[in-house]
């Protein structure tokens, strides 16, 4: 992508200010509290679900109040396992600490088991140490500005830390970064230092307060990163209101970022872009705050649900494990800890037909799964790339990778007889990995399939076939193999689209497609998008987010 060299939000907005918060996948829910609280002395400010994904919990650790600029959030995944830092991702989060503290910091996280490495950067002491989980956290001692305090912190309030100082992400090109943050976000670039890790680049945001400091690690030819637990997730930037929020959409949009539509995260808004390395960005408000439904004596005392999950907290109480926050010697949750099971690794006839590659959230932790299939040519990696873009944490995602990269050999309008055997292979391929999910406890029910192109008709084949309901079938530029069945799809959701001049999918094969499932119970959504191309729109990425979104919440109703 080739990113305009000039975004200008609308008028009588501001740039972004800087740091709103940082959201990283965490194992043990207790050890990440006692972490954060115990050590670090942050507080537990909320104690709420992750909206997508609402069995498990969603912590927000920040000053007395949770002032952007301050907020660390994790979602613990029990039994998770560990990430790879690598280029595409931020990589450490750094507090702003007392430049008297450094002493304190060194002896106190020696002595509480976390030795911290001690190093300089842009002339200011640094130390950093991992948390539980692996994630690196660094303290910088620069006499920043004070937050809001809280009394009961471990941490006496002379080496209490003071809000977020930066965060560092790596990066293959540090370019395209420059670009997103200088071009379109109002960051300024500050300087350059070589260092052990690569060129480290920083930009400041335009704010006075805490949080002013993205770093970006230049690591030409290094790896990707593999997410799991200690991985950081994304990194939120702080913008005031929701007209700022909406002028930096539409920005960002024009300018090709492709980000999502606003979400209600019920404290502040959201809307989520990558920048062409990988790197999960977020615009977030400042309101409504952690405030909003606990009095600032309470926070962090009781677990939160939005309105919209509150007719379910029986059961979202019975799923989330048993917790204790310290501050106030009370329990929340009650369920008990999943399983770590294995992920699979090759099925089919033989259990060598087609290898299957996983993403998102392990197995063994997960109730819903997204079962991704290739187009012809294709691989399965691109289809796992989609994870990121629909960002829906709760699903284990799986990507089968076709033998010669294709299905079947033909068009799928071709005789039957000339695809064969490779089509029966496949949809026996399917079965196998259908039969994978029920041994793990994923129904039929909670898992979508979907494809691309030839994938897609393939996905349409099988769920026809199969007859029942399944959570939901994605075909995106496809559609069936044969017409000619019968059986009750249950009211299995459909969500079908092509663009209507489409060489390789006929509008009339599509048509008839949506018209026979629905003759069969389907619930079906069938989009013809004029200029959509034999490719994968933001359209069609918004309502398959939203198909998926009606799976988890069916899985825990």
């Amino acid at each position: 992508m080739t990113a305009p060299s000039f975004f200008s939000p609308a008028p009588g907005t501001s740039p972004v200010q800087g740091l709103h918060h940082v959201t990283i996948m965490a194992s043990d829910p207790q050890r990440n509290i006692d972490f954060y609280t115990r050590v670090l002395g942050q507080r537990l400010v909320k104690v709420t679900v992750n909206f997508d994904d609402p069995g498990t919990y969603h912590f927000y650790y920040g000053d007395l109040t949770g002032q952007p600029g301050t907020i660390m959030t994790h979602f613990p995944w029990p039994g998770a396992e560990r990430g790879v830092r690598g280029n595409g991702e931020v990589v450490a989060t750094a507090y702003s600490a007392p430049a008297a503290s450094q002493a304190f910091w060194e002896a106190r996280l020696r002595e509480m088991g976390f030795p911290a490495e001690t190093g300089q950067r842009f002339g200011q002491p640094v130390l950093r140490a991992a948390d539980p989980d692996g994630t690196w956290v660094e303290l910088a001692f620069d006499d920043g500005q004070p937050v809001q305090a809280w009394p009961a912190s471990p941490v006496p309030a002379a080496h209490a830390l003071r809000g977020f100082h930066s965060v560092t992400a790596w990066a293959h090109d540090t370019g395209p970064v420059r670009d997103l943050l200088t071009g379109h976000l109002g960051f300024t670039e500050v300087g350059q230092e070589p260092g052990p890790e690569g060129l480290r680049t920083r930009f400041r945001g335009s704010g006075s307060g805490v949080g002013l400091f993205v770093d970006i690690v230049e690591r030409p030819g290094q790896g990707r990163g593999r997410f799991g637990a200690g991985s950081i997730h994304h990194v939120a930037l702080r913008t005031r209101d929701d007209a700022e929020q909406a002028a930096y959409l539409a920005g960002l949009s024009a300018a090709g970022y492709q980000p999502t539509p606003v979400q209600d995260r019920q404290y502040f808004h959201s809307i989520y872009f990558r920048e062409p390395g990988g790197v999960l960005f977020e615009i977030a408000t400042d309101a409504p705050g952690f405030a909003a439904d606990e009095a600032v004596e309470d926070l962090g005392r009781h677990l939160k649900l939005p309105e919209w999950f509150e007719p379910r907290r029986a059961t979202i109480e019975a799923h989330v494990p048993l917790i204790v926050n310290h501050e106030y010697g009370v329990s929340l949750g009650s369920g008990a800890v999943a399983a770590d099971l294995p992920v699979v690794a090759a099925l089919g006839p033989g259990a060598d037909t087609a290898e299957v590659h996983a993403a998102g959230r392990p197995l063994g932790q997960a109730r819903v799964a997204a079962v991704l299939l290739h187009g012809r040519g294709g691989r399965a990696a691109d289809m796992l790339g989609l994870e990121r873009e629909l960002n829906l944490s709760a699903f284990a995602y799986l990507a089968p990778q076709a033998p010669g990269d294709s299905w079947y050999p033909q068009s799928f309008l071709a005789p039957l007889e000339q695809n064969q055997p490779q089509l029966d292979q496949a949809l026996a391929m399917l079965d196998a990995v259908m039969a994978q999910l029920q041994a793990q406890g994923i129904a039929a029910e909670q898992v979508v399939l979907g494809g691309f192109s030839q994938g897609a008709c393939l996905a349409l084949e099988y769920a026809s076939r199969r007859s029942g309901r399944l959570g939901g079938v994605v075909a995106l530029s496809g559609a069936l193999i044969t017409l000619e069945r019968t059986g009750d799809l249950g009211g299995t959701p459909v969500l079908m689209a092509v663009d209507p001049q489409d060489g390789h999918i006929p509008l009339e094969r599509f048509e008839a497609t949506a018209a026979a499932l629905a003759a069969r119970g389907a619930e079906v959504d069938a989009r013809v998008l004029a200029g959509l191309g034999h490719t994968i729109n933001t359209e069609e990425l918004d309502a398959v987010r939203a198909l998926m979104q009606r799976v988890v919440e069916q899985s825990i109703g």
